[in-house]
């Protein structure tokens, strides 16, 4: 692996703070900022595939819904009050 120098401003104080603190966790400052980077790369790239998966999602759900395969409001509710009746039975059952 390649290595580059990172090199910007921070305030002496904070970076004082940080290097104590990093002190404290027997890291050194880079090996610490290193880190922060690989999560902060790690979490944006997995932010990216859930957006990717969501938008794949919504747009199967819109096909089906252009495509007419929907199922109506009241085949949704009849599934619901089903269900929370089982449950209701089942609570009860549990309770006795």
């Amino acid at each position: 692996m390649s290595e580059a120098t990172f090199t910007f401003r921070v305030d002496e104080g904070l970076k004082d703070q940080f290097t104590m603190a990093a002190k404290g966790r027997d890291r050194s400052g880079a090996q610490l900022l290193r880190d922060f980077m690989r999560d902060f790369v790690k979490q944006q790239q997995e932010v990216s595939e859930h957006d990717l998966w969501f938008r794949r999602e919504v747009q199967i759900g819109l096909d089906a819904a252009n495509a007419g395969d929907v199922v109506s409001a009241e085949e949704v509710e009849a599934e619901a009050v089903a269900w929370r009746e089982g449950t209701r039975r089942k609570m009860v059952g549990a309770n006795s």
